[in-house]
């Protein structure tokens, strides 16, 4: 029978013989005149020991070698104890009265194999699984770092983890509800959120679902997940990005119009949930999430790259799924059971108001955002005229920006129906635009003749006021935040003018 040789011994500080590997030599482990009276395997690994301090300090190996009612039973097969032969080495050495060194890399392991051992104080005082405990509850649960850093090897250590519930009882312990708001990084470098991008998807699921019951503030929650989904994206295939998304989603912090998840982040999961085919739930979810902050959003978060799927005549942008952010900012989706009263309609007639100051950024992002995709020769007028229509009449104290998109437009897509150009051209209210855009208008092919008319029969009224002294209070009334009430074809309550199309 073979025996494996482990290495050196060497007295400790404390004077007991400690096992240590040496790389100049090595001596048969354990030290011993008697012979070997058991073998236990453990995998492709044999260990020649002896019974008798195996039984005083295993309480499974005692039952095996009662159970086997043979006194002569020599091998025992133990491959199913977690950690394998490292672990087993430890606690054999252990059981030997030898010391061994706990740390954070091996005390998850050795309280598993202490439980698979029954290494209980009921076997022997001040055995393994005590050991362990204590160096859990002294050096590993008062600092969360160190806490990540053992649930992290618990992944390995399944089921047995879970029997033991060495992560259930250390994340109870470990963030209490009255201390986990008050958890702030202190430096990048040292921030305890960056340790839980170690652990696999399921673990880090089940983490930041107990912190957040523990009540982690949501702008902790943000970070967190900001930190873990950079890492855990980069170089995936869309098939398991879309298992990240989804999840990431699904631990998103409350959404509300103060949402504490940055705008750009929200973006990129979009963007990645629609590259990676993502639930159609994960996508509304981040589409009204967006859409309740679309007052702090930039062009870049909505550019929405579409699906193309191999198809050469696919658009550039994703414009239905903006259609529906901006009407959930508008609060269009009337049938919404998730709004609240706080979120109802804007009141335009406050000027300088919170709410008047939003409407007039989404106004102007959605010319700038029209703008954009204009150029693509492949987006169809009904698109485009669906988002050019969709904000009311008030929300913009001047058209240029929509009259600059549509010109883009209809230059790009010059041979599109005449209905639609003069469609189109009815989304621009004439009255709200400046003088410079007036005389480019008058003077552009592109637009129906109807519509430079139109401009030009404004824009003698608008110099009959000024010099009457009325200030264009006619048309820019809304300096002050009152507009007369026009329709969508931009035709003023207030005079008679020519219509686009009867």
């Amino acid at each position: 029978m073979g025996v494996i040789t482990l290495g050196e011994v060497k007295p400790t500080i404390s004077g007991k013989r400690s096992f240590r590997p040496s790389p100049r030599h090595a001596t048969e482990w354990p030290i011993s005149d008697v012979s070997s009276d058991l073998t236990i395997e453990v995998g492709a690994s044999r260990f020649a020991l002896h019974k008798f301090p195996l039984v005083s300090r295993s309480g499974r190996i005692r039952k095996l070698l009662i159970k086997a009612k043979d006194a002569m039973i020599s091998i025992m097969n133990l491959s199913s104890i977690p950690g394998g032969p490292e672990a087993f080495e430890l606690a054999a050495k252990f059981c030997y009265v030898i010391n061994i060194e706990i740390t954070l890399s091996n005390v998850a392991m050795l309280r598993c194999a202490s439980h698979f051992l029954e290494m209980t104080e009921e076997i022997a005082e001040k055995n393994l699984e005590a050991r362990t405990e204590g160096y859990l509850k002294d050096m590993v649960l008062p600092n969360i770092s160190s806490s990540i850093s053992v649930l992290h090897r618990c992944e390995n250590l399944l089921p047995v983890s879970e029997e033991i519930n060495l992560l259930t009882s250390k994340l109870d312990h470990n963030f209490p509800s009255e201390a986990m708001p008050n958890i702030e990084p202190e430096t990048p470098s040292d921030w305890w959120g960056k340790s839980l991008e170690v652990l696999n998807l399921d673990f880090f699921q089940r983490v930041l679902t107990a912190m957040k019951s523990k009540g982690l503030k949501q702008d902790m929650i943000s970070k967190i997940l900001i930190n873990y989904t950079h890492n855990s994206l980069q170089g995936l295939l869309q098939k398991k990005q879309r298992v990240i998304v989804e999840a990431m989603v699904s631990l998103l912090p409350t959404q509300s119009t103060k949402s504490f998840v940055p705008m750009a982040f929200l973006s990129n999961l979009l963007k990645t949930a629609m590259v990676s085919s993502a639930s159609t739930s994960c996508r509304s979810d981040l589409e009204r999430r967006i859409g309740l902050q679309l007052d702090q959003t930039i062009l870049e978060d909505i550019l929405m790259p579409a699906n193309s799927h191999g198809n050469n005549h696919t658009t550039l942008y994703d414009t239905e799924s903006i259609l529906r952010i901006f009407s959930i900012f508008l609060n269009l989706d009337e049938d919404d059971p998730m709004r609240d009263e706080s979120e109802m309609a804007y009141d335009f007639d406050s000027p300088g108001s919170p709410k008047q100051s939003s409407i007039l950024k989404v106004s102007k992002l959605l010319d700038t955002y029209l703008a954009k995709v204009a150029l693509d020769t492949n987006l169809l007028p009904s698109k485009f005229i669906a988002l050019a229509e969709l904000l009311p009449d008030h929300a913009r104290i001047l058209s240029d920006g929509l009259y600059r998109a549509v010109d883009i437009f209809l230059k790009v897509h010059p041979y599109i129906k005449d209905s639609e150009r003069c469609r189109l051209c009815k989304t621009i209210d004439c009255q709200k635009l400046s003088q410079e855009a007036c005389s480019h208008a008058a003077q552009n092919e592109s637009l129906p003749v109807q519509m430079a008319v139109q401009v030009l029969y404004f824009e003698q009224i608008r110099l009959r006021n000024a010099m009457n002294g009325r200030h264009n209070q006619f048309f820019f009334g809304a300096i002050n935040g009152q507009f007369p009430q026009h329709s969508r074809s931009g035709a003023g309550s207030g005079a008679i003018s020519p219509s686009c199309i009867s």
